[in-house]
């Protein structure tokens, strides 16, 4: 008689298998590449581990498929124009999933990961671009209604008695329809007008 097959998954697995590799990276254990880096000047050296790189950066990846022979315990690899900073927080994020940088390098990691062919960091860092990008239109958005609201709230005030006065000088050059009184070039007749005013009185 067969039993029916089950399945055992572990939610935690990758996340711990991520967390092991990272504190190994970070002792320097079992580490088979080194990194140099150098941009302007600065120069800086990173170990870490060949299988962790070719798994999440096809650039890596073709480079230790490709290589013919180590020599020595480690490989070398060396990176031109990319950024030690840049690089240490790809680094982190490759082996952690996450990173914190600031806003305006966002665009340089996203530089790094389409240099490094990783696309787990390009997406992330897309989506992180799309989002500031939303935030930065709604904050317009909502300044530029608030400024509407303002010069309506504003301007309500002092529209009015405009159209107090362009209505009572409408009285005052025109009061019963008749053409004597209305004005021929914009100014009431001073005739008209005063007696009007004498009728007020």
């Amino acid at each position: 008689m067969e039993s029916n097959a089950v399945l055992l998954e572990s939610k935690s697995s990758p996340i711990n298998l991520l967390n092991e590799m990272h504190q190994l990276r970070l002792l320097g254990h079992l580490c088979d590449v080194t990194v140099s880096v150098e941009y302007q000047g600065v120069r800086a050296e990173f170990v870490a581990h060949k299988a962790v790189l070719a798994a999440t950066s096809k650039f890596f990846k073709e480079v230790f498929l490709n290589e013919k022979g180590v020599d020595g315990p480690r490989t070398n690899v060396f990176l031109n124009e990319v950024q030690v900073a840049d690089f240490a927080s790809f680094l982190e994020f490759v082996y952690t999933a996450r990173v914190e940088v600031e806003e305006d390098r966002v665009q340089r990691m996203l530089e790094i990961a389409e240099k490094l062919k990783c696309l787990d960091l390009s997406e992330t860092c897309f989506q992180l671009k799309k989002q500031m990008l939303e935030s930065v239109l709604l904050e317009l958005q909502n300044f530029s209604e608030s400024a509407e609201e303002e010069s309506a709230t504003q301007g309500g005030p002092l529209l009015e008695p405009r159209a107090a006065e362009a209505e009572r000088a409408e009285r005052v050059s025109d009061p019963a329809g008749s053409p004597a009184g209305r004005p021929s070039n914009g100014v009431a007749a001073p005739q008209g007008l005063a007696a009007k005013q004498k009728e007020k009185m």
